[in-house]
């Protein structure tokens, strides 16, 4: 046999191990929600500094230091991390309720920049799985502003949407 075709042959003998050594490692919930998470673009109205694109690992997902300035008033990302000024009193049920219906444990509404409508279209296990990633991280404390009506004024940076004169969001 020519060391080609013996080379081969044990590439074909071994692949099924390969395959299914790579079928075993199954994704973690954990692992599918922290997938999720990056690619639902959280880290980005969730992270200091982001918006001047100066963000840290080791404060990630911990709250914004940016608002978001709209006719309803202005809303700062929340910390998610498990910390007591984030989600630490909140179950991965509760999360997932917020993430699919938009509404808070103490049954306050989303603020309207959050895009509940999309995550709503995940499944309860895919919910479920970035809820799970949520409570695994580190806590952060990071308390960020609360929510601010209209007219009143942020002491923090913002982003302002403006709606064309004479209308309105819907």
């Amino acid at each position: 046999m020519r060391p080609q075709s013996a080379f081969a042959a044990t590439v074909l003998l071994c692949c099924p191990a390969v395959f299914a050594a790579g079928i075993a490692r199954a994704e973690t919930p954990v692992e599918r929600g922290q997938y999720l998470a990056q690619f639902g673009g959280c880290n980005d109205c969730h992270t200091p500094g982001y918006f001047f694109g100066k963000t840290t690992p080791e404060t990630y997902l911990s709250g914004s230091d940016v608002g978001f300035q709209m006719p309803q008033g202005t809303f700062v990302g929340p910390n998610l991390t498990p910390d007591k000024t984030g989600l630490a009193d909140w179950s991965e049920a509760q999360i997932v309720t917020a993430l699919q219906t938009g509404v808070r444990p103490d049954g306050r509404v989303l603020a309207p920049i959050m895009p509940w409508h999309a995550f709503a279209k995940l499944t309860k296990e895919d919910a479920a799985a970035i809820a799970a990633f949520l409570k695994s991280l580190k806590p952060v404390e990071n308390k960020v502003p609360g929510s601010l009506g209209p007219g009143e004024k942020p002491t923090f940076p913002v982003l302002t949407i403006i709606f064309p004169e004479g209308t309105s969001p819907k």
